[in-house]
């Protein structure tokens, strides 16, 4: 007899709005098909991936109602034949990608987008892990070919890819600078990852990265602001520089979609003809994990190296704070993060119960 649907809680988008909008519901959960697992979360990642699909700014995003939520860390419970072929068994702790749906209790995944993490890690520091660190090592090393040496210039450097990209292109041996929205921050990132500076991004930074590094001494720039902050990078970088645009954080400035301010961003966020490409020698690539398809592959063999080195104490997830994996955890979180405030990643965490 084939099983019946679960019906676990999860946090629910039912409507586009402010961090209130959110709703905690019971919601069926199929059993997972042959190759898939369930989970039952221990923690999920917060991103600000989430708070656009809470506004409704976010593209890929299902009809509403559905919960968001890219990343979560937990216990398998359940497993397809195809996935116990694959060596997942009844009580393997497992982090896992998702498209949509991590805010909630259980999940149910590909084995295909599952990941072991290592046994010293808790279920909180390894939800912290998938999407930052994932999208930092694309963008550094699948986009832009970082190489020893170069120097790179990382937007947000406080943020949650921010802080894994630091660590990542450090590692690498880069020259690494940043731009942040406080002292707190820039200190964090100057004194405790290593950046050689860190400058206010409220402030004219542009024109302080050129006084420390000249007038084209960008090789690389991650930009997830965008608006006039991509014309600064592109004005910044060297030849053969390459700019890496991931975000467009200025779109939601406050906790409300607004349309008006949403287009700005568009509009001041710069469009490039590729004739305009070539006398600066210029490359420009865009990352967006969900949207790898086929290349996809690529993501495995980076976790897999991304925990061992966290495992070696090389790298370190970064978690600000934790919030309750409930409804008003969730809010909490949002506004938290819509406020500008963290540094690192934030994460709801199940209590235990």
């Amino acid at each position: 007899m084939p099983s019946l649907p679960r019906v676990p809680r999860a946090i629910l988008i039912e409507r586009f709005g402010p961090p209130e909008v959110l709703v905690e519901r019971d919601v069926p959960l199929a059993p997972p098909g042959a190759d898939g697992l369930r989970l039952v979360v221990e923690a999920a990642g917060v991103n600000f991936a989430d708070l656009l699909q809470r506004v409704g700014l976010y593209g890929t995003a299902p009809a509403p109602p559905y919960a968001p939520g890219f990343e979560v860390a937990g216990v398998v419970a359940e497993a397809g034949p195809g996935a116990e072929a694959q060596g997942w068994k009844i009580g393997d702790r497992a982090v896992a990608l998702l498209r949509h749906g991590g805010y909630a209790r259980e999940v149910v995944v590909p084995a295909s987008q599952a990941f072991r993490y290592p046994a010293g890690l808790t279920p909180v520091q390894a939800a912290a892990v998938p999407v930052v660190f994932l999208t930092a090592w694309v963008a550094l090393f699948e986009a832009a070919r970082a190489r020893a040496g170069e120097t790179a210039l990382i937007l947000g450097a406080a943020g949650g890819v921010g802080t894994a990209a630091v660590q990542l292109a450090l590692e690498a041996k880069l020259r690494v600078v940043g731009t942040a929205s406080s002292q707190a921050k820039r200190d964090f990132v100057t004194r405790e990852l290593g950046a050689v500076a860190c400058f206010d991004s409220r402030g004219d930074w542009e024109r302080e990265v050129r006084r420390r590094f000249g007038e084209r001494g960008i090789d690389i720039a991650l930009d997830s602001v965008g608006g006039r902050a991509t014309r600064s990078c592109r004005r910044l970088l060297a030849p053969l520089g390459r700019l890496v645009f991931y975000g467009l954080s200025e779109a939601l400035p406050g906790s409300r979609r607004s349309w008006p301010r949403a287009a700005l961003a568009f509009l001041r966020t710069s469009w490039f003809h590729p004739r305009s490409l070539i006398e600066p020698n210029l490359g420009v690539f865009g990352v967006h994990l969900l949207h790898l398809g086929e290349r996809e592959t690529v993501l495995r063999p980076a976790a897999e190296e991304i925990y061992r080195r966290i495992a070696a104490g090389d790298l370190r997830p970064i978690v600000d704070r934790t919030f309750p994996l409930t409804r008003d955890g969730a809010v909490e979180a949002h506004r938290y993060l819509h406020a500008r405030k963290n540094i690192g990643k934030l994460v709801l965490e199940r209590s235990p119960g």
